[in-house]
């Protein structure tokens, strides 16, 4: 497999995606996106209620996710994505856009064969317990900690054949970065043993 263009930092609300991509982006030199960011409105206001989004709340979004990265990667650009991306249908959306989608965004037909984010998922995995402790810590944040036990409901953590690895919230946030820099340059060397420089990671 290409050494990975992207990265996605996964998990629930409260495991720390935000906090880890934005460091872990400012050291490689990468690009941030907070997929929470991008969230319509309305997504917002039904998290605000306590009210658990569907994948026809989800899909439209993460189209959009999708072709944020296809085009960064297509411009040169490496990127780091927080995103919950819960079920693997949701990060098959972030790898292969619309065309892996159940419900059809866009125009049939308009590409012959879907464009493909070169994407290692980074899995932020705890306990219940933990994760409900740190989102009661949380301000002014639009997820409810009402909300944890559907995304514990929702949550299929990533499996073989997905391109992933699993590190424990437990963890330092310095000990993950470090985790997560070693499988990268261990993913970059095997795709390119004796390639040019792969990035400023």
């Amino acid at each position: 497999m290409a050494a990975p263009g992207a990265l996605l930092v996964m998990g629930v609300s409260g495991s720390g995606k935000s906090t880890v991509g934005a460091l872990l982006a400012s050291e490689l030199g990468w690009k941030f996106y907070d997929g929470d960011d991008y969230h319509p409105e309305e997504n917002r206001a039904k998290m605000g209620k306590g009210i658990p989004l569907n994948d026809q709340d989800r899909i439209p979004w993460l189209c959009n996710l999708h072709d944020i990265l296809l085009r960064d990667i297509a411009s040169g650009q490496h990127v780091v994505l927080a995103c919950s991306a819960l079920k693997k249908m949701y990060r098959d959306i972030l790898i292969r856009g619309k065309d892996s989608a159940p419900l059809k965004y866009g125009e049939p037909g308009k590409e012959e064969k879907p464009a493909e984010v070169p994407l290692l998922v980074v899995h932020l995995s705890g306990s219940f317990d933990v994760i409900s402790a740190r989102l009661h810590q949380r301000k002014a944040h639009f997820m409810p900690p009402s909300l944890l036990q559907s995304q514990f409901d929702t949550l299929e953590p990533p499996a073989a054949p997905e391109n992933f690895i699993q590190i424990s919230v437990d963890r330092s946030l310095s000990e993950i970065v470090a985790i997560i820099r070693e499988t990268l340059n261990a993913k970059q060397e095997s795709s390119h043993p004796s390639g040019p420089d792969q990035g400023r990671a």
